[in-house]
């Protein structure tokens, strides 16, 4: 095979006579450095221009990403962090509503009421018809928000419930405590019951307003309601006297005391010590003559006095 060669360098083109094995062997080399510079030169402007993208700008978005993934990571465990405070707070409301359902129960119970009136077993019945959500509205409440606005709002029903219950409770107490019942006096018979009987001073028919009770001279004599005392002192017949204002249009009077230890104005408790026994006034021994009255008239005190065993 014959090459010539041209060039300026040269002066007149120069033959070149290659043959056999070392022809072969030049065509590779001068083939393989060709290639090797095509690749190279490709390599280089493909990362120059190919792309659009340097190695400088590639670190660049590398290092955005790893700060994107920390960021992430970061959020991550803050939010695991709020559930688990969630989940804590919801567990202490369940906890709260637990205590609150056996007091409930147990407070039902004390105040003798129906079944059914105040069910603590049960959430409460609702109703209402069906109203569409403001614009705006977050209609996809996280589950866990959710659980805590449906305690937020049993508690709040046993709460109004609780407050009700209450108010029964104190109404029951108050009236109990008002409400004349019991024995006066803590030992003694009764003598002489309430309405006609023979005056036993002048052997002639009589109405009696009360009822007696015989016993010692300074036998304790107690308050059978809460009041307040409206009169302390000696009474014409009565002797020496107490008489307590119960209110509701109940009053109560003790009387044929050898001494009160209450004055007007003092406020009583039911089974408070008001006075002692004994036998001033129309008495023929150491008595109590005990009377109760309703909005000014006397009544029969045994009923009240029977009362108190129920």
């Amino acid at each position: 095979m014959n090459v010539v060669i041209f060039g300026k360098g040269f002066g007149s083109p120069r033959q070149v006579n290659l043959t056999g094995v070392g022809a072969c062997l030049s065509i590779a080399v001068v083939a393989g450095l060709i290639i090797s510079s095509g690749f190279m030169a490709g390599s280089w402007h493909a990362s120059r221009t190919g792309s659009g993208v340097s190695n400088g700008e590639l670190e660049g978005l590398m290092g955005q990403l790893h700060q994107q993934r920390e960021s992430i990571g970061s959020l991550r465990q803050e939010n695991e962090d709020t559930l688990d405070a969630l989940s804590i707070r919801i567990a202490k409301m369940n906890a709260r509503m637990i205590r609150l359902d056996a007091l409930g129960r147990r407070l039902t119970d004390m105040a003798d009421i129906d079944d059914g009136e105040f069910d603590f077993d049960s959430d409460p019945a609702v109703g209402g018809p069906e109203e569409p959500m403001t614009a705006g509205s977050n209609v996809e409440t996280p589950e866990i928000l959710d659980a805590m606005s449906l305690l937020g709002a049993q508690l709040d029903d046993r709460e109004a419930q609780l407050n009700v219950l209450e108010s029964v409770l104190m109404n029951q107490n108050l009236k109990d405590r008002v409400y004349p019942q019991g024995r006066p006096v803590g030992a003694g018979w009764i003598s002489s019951y309430f309405g006609k009987r023979t005056d036993p001073f002048t052997g002639k028919a009589a109405n009696h307003t009360g009822v007696d009770f015989a016993g010692k001279n300074g036998a304790e004599i107690v308050a059978v309601a809460d009041g307040v005392v409206t009169w302390s002192a000696d009474r014409y017949g009565y002797g020496i006297m107490v008489e307590i204002n119960h209110g509701s249009g109940y009053s109560t009077r003790y009387a044929h005391n050898s001494e009160n230890l209450v004055s007007v104005g003092d406020e009583v408790k039911k089974g408070q010590v008001v006075a002692l026994m004994g036998e001033t006034g129309r008495a023929t021994g150491p008595n109590l003559h005990f009377e109760v009255l309703h909005n000014g008239s006397r009544v029969n005190p045994v009923k009240f006095i029977r009362e108190s065993s129920k």
